[in-house]
């Protein structure tokens, strides 16, 4: 029998860690250390997105999905085989940066998830297969396999027009957008009709749809709002603000489907679970406003040129929107428990960096100066944020034990 807990608890160990390079990285600011800041960047934003995000993912996923398929041996040789890329990117991007074993280590990585994403098709139980939430979650396990052609991309990048090419961040900038707002938020949103689902709702194959197609029509075009750092023409802009609009529709069709059901007021939710719930609401609202603006040409222009919007968009979605999700979810599968002073003090820490990221983003926007003690406080606020992650681990390990 595999031990989903456990698993999860992986997940949020990789979340510490990363959370712990997100400190060092702040503090760099304040002290003078001799370290590559770039190669720190790099593990920090690898072990966030595949350490914590994806294994928590794909731990849900089992536990709702191949339980009970008889895979247990081929899903665990998987699982291990992941953590090995793990740990092997954990131990050489922050050394070396891009170079042979992060690179050798990253690009196992990317085999694995290819040989995940078949074994979860393969091996999904025939009863799932026409249910809406599966057909979520292959689509979005299908942007996954696509966000990979940024990492592809990006070694003949560096071979021949080298990191300072347009073509360089583009090939990120690719692979972050169909990771963001692709793989990871579709498959909660696939989750959360797993949810609902469960609960007997029939939902309307007609709003069903329209949600599901204006989804993915968003995903495809807010992608040209990661170009519009390159000045292209009007077209893009447009084609970016459509995506836009189609994200609005989607989502208040998914709050429709939501509010249809009696999710939120049969009482099967804890006081924590509703509020995690509201607060994901309130974020995702947040993210879709900034990327509506950031459509628009003179707000696109300041998003792409004071890095500090850009880096507090980043966290919003993934901190923020996705993170607290996942919080929500592990809970409510009982993979994990959250304690209420680990939350409060984890949505503490990330609301107060975000607060102070955005003030940084002002203050060079109007040209103003911004108070010697800033980035001190920024790295204590970063701080709270990995006392809010140990705290959730620790009690989960204590509860376990």
């Amino acid at each position: 029998m595999i031990n989903l807990k456990r698993d999860t608890n992986i997940s949020i160990a990789f979340f510490l860690l990363a959370a712990i390079l997100g400190v060092f990285l702040r503090f760099l600011y304040v002290f003078d250390i001799s370290v590559n800041y770039k190669y720190i960047v790099h593990a920090h934003s690898h072990i966030a997105l595949l350490g914590w995000v994806y294994v928590a993912i794909i731990t849900i996923f089992y536990r709702l999905y191949l339980n009970q398929c008889g895979a247990e041996k081929y899903y665990r040789i998987i699982f291990w085989c992941t953590q090995f890329t793990l740990v092997g990117m954990l131990l050489s991007f922050p050394f070396q940066g891009y170079a042979l074993f992060s690179i050798i280590f990253s690009t196992l990585f990317l085999f694995t998830s290819y040989w995940y994403v078949w074994f979860f098709i393969k091996n999904i139980p025939s009863s799932y297969k026409a249910t809406k939430s599966y057909k979520c979650i292959k689509t979005a396990l299908w942007y996954m396999v696509v966000s990979s052609i940024g990492p592809w991309a990006l070694g003949g990048i560096m071979n021949t027009l080298e990191a300072d090419s347009v073509w360089y961040k583009l090939a990120i900038y690719f692979y972050l957008h169909f990771q963001y707002n692709g793989w990871m938020i579709l498959a909660l949103f696939g989750v959360m009709f797993y949810v609902l689902e469960k609960q007997n709702l029939k939902i309307s194959n007609k709003i069903f749809n329209r949600f599901f197609i204006g989804m993915n029509i968003s995903i495809v075009l807010t992608f040209f709002l990661s170009v519009l750092w390159t000045e292209p023409s009007g077209f893009y802009y447009f084609l970016a603000g459509i995506g836009c609009l189609f994200q609005v529709l989607a989502f208040i069709l998914f709050i429709k489907i939501v509010l249809d059901s009696d999710l939120i007021t049969n009482k099967t939710l804890s006081k924590l679970q509703l509020q995690i719930i509201h607060t994901v609401v309130v974020l995702m609202i947040v993210k879709i406003v900034l990327q509506l603006l950031s459509s628009i040409p003179y707000f696109a222009n300041l998003a792409t040129t004071i890095l500090d919007f850009t880096i507090g968009y980043l966290h919003w979605t993934f901190l923020g929107v996705i993170s607290v999700s996942l919080f929500f979810f592990l809970e409510y599968f009982n993979l994990i428990k959250i304690p209420k002073k680990g939350y409060y003090i984890y949505m503490f820490g990330f609301l107060l960096t975000e607060l102070f990221i955005f003030y940084k983003g002002m203050i060079v926007w109007l040209d103003l100066s911004f108070f010697l003690e800033y980035f001190l406080l920024l790295s204590i606020a970063s701080v709270i944020i990995f006392i809010g992650i140990l705290y959730c681990l620790l009690f989960n390990i204590n509860n376990k034990l």
